[in-house]
């Protein structure tokens, strides 16, 4: 077997489960995402990756030899809502995505299939058509399967963050699989992450601010592209975040510098606003990773994508039942 397995990446959308991947021992063939930016972003970072804009449902494998018979397909798709998982909303595009990459499996045919999603998609009964469905084509193709919840704050992450994981294998390795076990002994908290950046302008309260915000983010979402502009997230999440000293309403433009008189105050609008950078630190993409488009977009990029080294954690579990294990 090679020493670097193959995969194919669909609704890339920023890097981040690709990137953890690659950081496992993958190598993509291809990555697809509908959304311009998203491929922008994927060849700022990778420019030698083979990145294709086009819709999923659309997309033919037949017409993309490099993609069949890889080692894995990998899925990082959108929150399919319950609605549709039961049946009242058919045409929705998340199921509709989800769907599609099932089907996928006929034509690629992968030793490995991972998808990534909501946790309710994994236990809750309102999922439980799609379940079926999902489990019933893997059956007849030949595969087994595992559901589980991750929680990426267990991997290192500076976020509460849980996430649905399906991981399905042909026959001949399914029993090789286990499930990745946390990597660190404890949460990484917000201040720990984002003090380098704070204090990055001269910003004198820097280091008092980060000694407060001393627990893990909640979980950034991107949102709906027919919301309006940034935020961190609904009213329950705004208050997890003023907790830790941070105004969730909006981004900042930069971080504070030397003028900046921080009030230490209980209104959430007299609170210091992270930057979008500031929050693909607390998804855990390398500092370097470049996202590409205007600051919503942006953000969308990064609250959607899954956190690198969940994809990494993932990736070197179903490395191993593969055959293949790298050092880290």
């Amino acid at each position: 077997m090679p020493d670097r397995l193959r995969f194919v990446d669909v609704c890339s959308g920023a890097g981040g489960l690709a990137s953890g991947l690659e950081e496992a021992g993958f190598s993509p063939v291809l990555l697809l995402d509908n959304k311009p930016q998203a491929r922008e972003t994927l060849l700022a970072n990778r420019p030698h990756w083979n990145v294709i804009c086009e819709d999923l449902v659309q997309f033919l494998p037949d017409e993309h030899p490099e993609t069949l018979d890889v080692d894995l397909l990998s899925a990082g798709l959108p929150r399919v809502k319950a609605s549709a998982a039961v049946g009242r909303a058919h045409s929705d595009q998340e199921l509709r995505l989800l769907t599609a990459t099932i089907l996928l499996l006929h034509s690629i045919r992968p030793r490995a299939l991972l998808l990534e999603n909501l946790p309710a998609l994994i236990d809750s009964p309102a999922y439980a058509g799609i379940r079926k469905f999902v489990e019933a084509e893997l059956t007849h193709l030949g595969y087994r399967f595992h559901w589980f919840v991750l929680n990426a704050a267990n991997f290192g992450v500076p976020q509460e963050r849980r996430q649905g994981i399906l991981v399905a294998l042909k026959e001949r390795w399914f029993h090789a699989f286990v499930p990745p076990e946390p990597t660190v002994d404890e949460y990484v908290p917000v201040g720990r992450v984002l003090l380098p950046s704070m204090r990055s302008r001269g910003w004198r309260d820097a280091e008092a601010w980060a000694a407060q915000a001393s627990a893990v983010a909640p979980t950034l979402v991107g949102g709906s592209e027919n919301r309006g502009g940034a935020d961190l997230g609904p009213s329950g999440t705004k208050r997890a975040w003023a907790r830790m000293g941070v105004n969730a309403g909006s981004l900042a433009d930069e971080v504070p510098g030397p003028e900046y008189a921080w009030p230490r105050s209980d209104d959430p609008a007299l609170m210091v606003k992270i930057t979008v950078d500031q929050a693909a630190l607390l998804q855990s993409f390398p500092p370097d990773w470049r996202i590409m488009g205007r600051k919503t977009a942006r953000y969308r990029q990064i609250g959607h994508a899954t956190p690198p080294p969940v994809g990494r954690a993932l990736g070197a579990s179903i490395a191993t039942a593969l055959g293949v294990v790298h050092s880290p």
